[in-house]
């Protein structure tokens, strides 16, 4: 009741602004220490939109805070950035993940190879939810262990020894190895 999540692709105009965030922000929370407005995709909002909550930001209520997610900071008004906190958040390297998915499998029993385990942390594309999620997904299937080529397979991913061999071919400029990798990879599907 105190968090109140706004998205802003979706509510750019200024009507919407002033009734979600500027009228409500009078009242104080209902439980909580703070009234929190967690606007998403705040780049999104309308010239207009942000002039109505400059005014806001420029004195906020003492119970009220604003978070402010964007992936294109640049496109937020100058006035605004200049009136916040900035934390820049980064993907999760895929090491790290893959240290943390090896804790996990240890501590509930699983066996995985630690390829399998990087494999997976790769697919997450440096988010620890996405890794984990795809982790539990590979497990619900009932495999006692996990292995590179399971989760190759189970993803459609190509091998990986195929994929060097590819490379290696393309950089060395042997075509005929080129096509008949592909060839032994379309084999190894059916």
């Amino acid at each position: 009741m105190d968090v109140i999540e706004i998205d802003a692709a979706s509510n750019t105009q200024v009507e919407k602004t002033r009734e979600v965030i500027l009228d409500n922000a009078a009242y104080r929370p209902a439980r909580a220490r703070f009234k929190i407005y967690i606007i998403d995709e705040v780049h999104m909002l309308s010239k207009a939109s942000f002039n109505a909550l400059l005014k806001t930001l420029e004195e906020p209520p003492e119970h009220v805070k604003f978070i402010l997610a964007t992936t294109e900071a640049e496109k937020v008004l100058q006035t605004i950035l200049s009136r916040c906190q900035r934390f820049d958040f980064r993907n999760i390297p895929t090491r790290e993940i893959a240290g943390h998915l090896k804790e996990i499998s240890k501590r509930e029993g699983i066996e995985a190879d630690e390829d399998a385990l990087l494999l997976v942390a790769k697919a997450g594309a440096g988010s620890m939810r996405d890794s984990l999620s795809l982790l539990d997904r590979l497990l619900s299937i009932g495999e006692k262990r996990l292995s590179v080529e399971m989760i190759e397979q189970l993803l459609g991913l190509p091998k990986a020894q195929l994929v060097f061999d590819l490379a290696q071919q393309i950089g060395t400029g042997q075509r005929q190895g080129r096509l008949g990798t592909i060839e032994r990879d379309d084999r190894a599907r059916a």
